[in-house]
């Protein structure tokens, strides 16, 4: 029987609820190799008692756990990492190039994410971010190797959802850990075992020209399974690396077409949710569509305000 809010795999790999929202929308992933862990991403603040807990319970001393990865650092992924960092003494905190400044000065981060969300809300989902040691900060690199404890991680730059963006690839399991880079998939979507996958284009960095290529280079590995961050492990990726195609040219058209509407916006909110149903539909969904909705509504927010802020990029861009 599994712990608690924790699904255990092969290879020593676990999924734990980041009960970011609601249960089963954020996991963070322990991998263990003889007695020595690491985690990639952290959830927010409110995670890292249920991570420790899970530590616990598997008897995994505080001490052994070797790195903390972070695949990005929008804070569902890194918001817990100052608090978990500052429990785990021999840790060593693994973060993009372009995202390490924002760990060890998370002033500027912190004002964006209230910029969206607003104070009270900030502080409601993600609590208090710290700074971070720089000592403590290791900069990965495209195809940086770490070793944990004799097993080899790939790390790869794999830009589309976010410039800060890495994919872990696990030649023993021959996975992908892959934040959001292959999208998101929940479980109480999936039909007799196939699952549904969407892409996630939150703000501000959507590139869909990269998010292509990220894409195929994962798939470039003939990966047996991705563990994403919504919601952990999918199969049948070669089916669902054409949805994710697909999809990532739907919403740019939605986006483009958005472009002479009077209210933006709700155009890409209304075709967006739409869009989901159809697809639902198709893949056998038997979910009513206020449901879907329910379950999608925090999804095709986020897209939206990323798509726009990619067509204002653009145009700006045009501009000059």
């Amino acid at each position: 029987m599994n712990f608690p809010n924790t699904i255990d795999f092969p290879h020593g790999i676990s999924a734990i609820d980041a009960q970011y929202h609601r249960p089963g929308r954020a996991a963070i992933h322990l991998i263990v190799e003889k007695g020595v862990a690491a985690i990639v991403d952290t959830g927010t603040k409110f995670s890292i008692p249920g991570v420790i807990a899970v530590l616990e319970h598997k008897q995994i001393s505080l001490e052994n756990v070797a790195y903390v990865f972070l695949t990005h650092i929008h804070l569902d992924h890194a918001g817990g990492a100052s608090e978990l960092m500052r429990l785990l003494p021999n840790a060593q905190l693994v973060v993009h190039p372009r995202g390490a400044k924002y760990m060890i000065n998370p002033a500027k981060l912190i004002a964006g994410v209230k910029a969206v969300y607003g104070e009270a809300e900030f502080a409601r989902l993600y609590g208090e971010i710290y700074p971070i040691d720089a000592d403590r900060v290791v900069e990965a690199p495209d195809e940086t190797y770490v070793e944990l404890n004799g097993r080899q991680l790939l790390l790869l730059d794999t830009p589309g959802h976010a410039r800060h963006h890495y994919c872990i690839f696990d030649a023993q399991s021959q996975s992908f850990f892959t934040g959001d880079t292959f999208g998101v998939s929940y479980r109480e979507l999936d039909v007799d075992g196939l699952e549904f996958v969407f892409p996630t284009t939150t703000p501000v960095q959507f590139d869909p020209d990269a998010a292509h290529a990220s894409i195929d280079r994962i798939m470039s590995y003939h990966p047996q399974f991705a563990y994403l961050a919504h919601y952990s492990r999918i199969g049948n990726l070669s089916h669902h690396a054409q949805q994710m195609h697909a999809l990532i040219d739907e919403f740019v058209h939605i986006a483009n077409r958005a472009v002479t509407q009077n209210e933006r916006h709700l155009y890409m909110v209304q075709a967006m949710q739409a869009l989901l149903e159809r697809r639902l539909q198709a893949h056998g969904c038997k979910l009513l569509p206020d449901a879907i909705f329910d379950l999608l509504k925090v999804d095709i927010k986020l897209n939206t305000l990323g798509l726009e802020t990619w067509l204002d990029q653009a145009e700006t861009s045009n501009k000059s």
